[in-house]
């Protein structure tokens, strides 16, 4: 470039600060600014948004949420000049991403990005970028500074396609949680595990996050953390009317939000204080003592599901009194199977598959963290026939 462009970078954190870098290192005049005013030490950092945005040929966002980029847009729209390229690498919501692209015209790119730090600090991010022709020519060599560009239609897709993206990202996490768990139970040694997950599906995220899967660990410092992924999925949750299986769960992690994803993927199995109220179920049927079902369910516990046709919802007496105190005369053949937990602070929900003989029962069950520990609070199952 003969005469470099002026690009303003609002948002210098994790990603934001690696994108400044990458700019300027490829020859761009950058400046930055932070919401919180602290200097980045990437580039240099104006402390006034007018003044930062007021001479920027483009202007990138690189903020965490739909929320952040409204009240900033909101503030600079009339310091922008009138030819400045706003170019939004922001994680936001479809509806969000449309309602930005509408208000400020064909000025605005939206181009959320698939990679982490290092791949925007490699040049080697994956954009996703909805403009009108003419605007995406202009900023062309900006986004292929960053990585390779895949034009989509609109901003509302563009967006979407992101949170699809994220969420194959949270369910190879949880995919990768799992194996690692079972191999735990197993005796499998993890670092045998990793080499083996490594050279299947997974290996593409084992490779990258293998230094944060050790145990212990070998790398400090996130790539991608724990909390931006759960608030994609909130968005996504929000946005789409078909639920996410298991991706909640993330949330929970005992890392914390600011955790590299990878750390959900070593964190500990569910606590045994949850399980206990499901072992003590599973104690209930193989004895047929229904104290057992007592130290399991909250008092005003219901279990509730199709018998004979008909709908019951059985406070927990009556159900206690189905069973005499002895086990059924086939136990020996019977099996129980815990499936999933999920736990969500206080609350959690698990899923257990009963084979009683000729009958197959699915259970489903919310517990609840009482005074006295963890409790089965309602039941609803469903008998295979």
């Amino acid at each position: 470039m003969t005469t470099p462009h002026t690009i303003t970078v609002l948002g210098l954190g994790r990603m934001g600060g690696a994108i400044a870098a990458r700019l300027a290192a490829k020859g761009w005049d950058v400046v930055g600014w932070t919401r919180s005013g602290r200097a980045a030490g990437t580039v240099t950092t104006i402390v006034d948004l007018h003044e930062a945005v007021s001479k920027a040929d483009f202007v990138l966002l690189a903020l965490f949420d739909g929320g952040a980029c409204r009240q900033v847009l909101d503030d600079v729209r009339d310091a922008l000049r009138t030819d400045t390229i706003v170019l939004n690498t922001s994680t936001i919501a479809p509806a969000e991403a449309a309602e930005l692209a509408r208000r400020l015209g064909p000025s605005y790119v939206h181009a959320p990005v698939l990679g982490s730090v290092a791949a925007a600090a490699a040049g080697s991010l994956h954009l996703l970028a909805a403009a009108e022709p003419t605007v995406l020519e202009r900023v062309g060599p900006v986004l292929a500074a960053l990585g390779t560009v895949r034009h989509v239609d609109d901003a509302g897709t563009a967006a979407a396609l992101k949170l699809i993206a994220n969420h194959s990202l949270a369910g190879a996490v949880l995919a990768l949680r799992d194996s690692l768990r079972q191999a735990e139970a197993l005796g499998v040694p993890r670092t045998q595990a990793l080499d083996l997950l490594e050279q299947g599906q997974l290996g593409s995220l084992v490779a990258r996050k293998r230094r944060f899967l050790t145990d212990p660990p070998t790398a400090t410092g996130a790539e991608f953390t724990i909390g931006a992924l759960v608030k994609d999925m909130a968005l996504l949750a929000a946005a789409s009317p078909t639920p996410l299986r298991g991706a909640a769960g993330l949330a929970d992690t005992p890392a914390g939000p600011e955790a590299d994803i990878a750390a959900a993927a070593t964190a500990p199995a569910v606590p045994d204080a949850v399980l206990e109220p499901l072992r003590a179920y599973v104690r209930g049927h193989a004895t047929g003592d229904p104290g057992h079902f007592r130290d399991a369910f909250l008092p005003t516990a219901h279990v509730e599901g199709m018998r004979d046709g008909a709908f019951v919802s059985w406070p927990l007496d009556e159900y206690c009194a189905l069973f005499q105190g002895r086990p059924a005369v086939d136990e020996s053949s019977r099996s129980r199977r815990i499936d999933a937990v999920d736990v969500h602070g206080t609350v959690a929900t698990a899923t257990m598959t009963l084979s009683h003989g000729a009958d197959t029962f699915t259970d489903i069950f919310l517990l609840v963290r009482a005074a006295d520990g963890w409790r089965i609070a309602n039941k609803a199952y469903h008998r295979h026939p």
